[in-house]
């Protein structure tokens, strides 16, 4: 059973940066695409970045296009979500996700995963 820890999360003032991590276990990370997830309370998951299981093709919302990067190092079975710019609306609590099975172009849809991390806060407030 695969298992996705997410760390990084916290508060941070409009136009600050935070990077998030996410360190899978019980499986290779390699085989899996992956991808960062953010909700907030009353609404639903949102997709917001994939990335393909070598790391060659990335997928990313338009609401956070140039700003957020993804990325992962499969030798360490870690994903990373690095984002700058933040701003209000950014807040929600941050998820990443393991998949294997969906088209690229699904990648930013909840059900296209299947394994998940517990989540980390993240909050952007002046």
């Amino acid at each position: 059973q695969g298992q996705l820890v997410e760390s990084g999360g916290g508060s941070v003032q409009p136009g600050g940066s935070l990077g998030l991590s996410c360190t899978a276990s019980g499986y290779s990370n390699s085989t899996r695409y992956m991808g960062w997830f953010r909700q907030v309370p009353g609404k639903e998951r949102e997709g917001v970045a994939s990335i393909s299981t070598g790391g060659g093709t990335t997928t990313y919302a338009d609401s956070v296009k140039g700003r957020f990067t993804i990325a992962r190092d499969n030798a360490k079975n870690t994903l990373y979500l690095q984002m700058n710019s933040l701003k209000p609306e950014d807040s929600a609590m941050y998820y990443c996700a393991a998949g294997w099975a969906a088209p690229l172009a699904r990648r930013l849809v909840a059900g296209a995963y299947n394994y998940w991390g517990q989540g980390t806060q993240v909050t952007v407030s002046s």
